[in-house]
């Protein structure tokens, strides 16, 4: 799996969990964390700059372009 479909997945899976989290316990912290996982999702899209990009390079996943090049 490529870093950008991990950081697809992990952003998909926080927003589901805060989700149930906020209705299991709801006291509408939850949906601050909900908030913050869209709002850096949307600084992302501008700035280039993802913290999630940066583990994952650290954990050895590869980018969709690296995945490609022929060895």
């Amino acid at each position: 799996m490529s870093i950008e479909r991990s950081v697809l997945l992990m952003a998909g899976v926080m927003v589901m969990l805060t989700t149930a989290l906020d209705m299991a316990f709801p006291n509408g912290y939850w949906q601050w964390f909900t908030l913050f996982i869209g709002a850096n999702m949307t600084q992302s899209v501008f700035t280039g700059f993802c913290p999630a990009v940066m583990v994952f390079k650290k954990l050895g996943i590869k980018t969709e372009k690296e995945m490609c090049q022929v060895k």
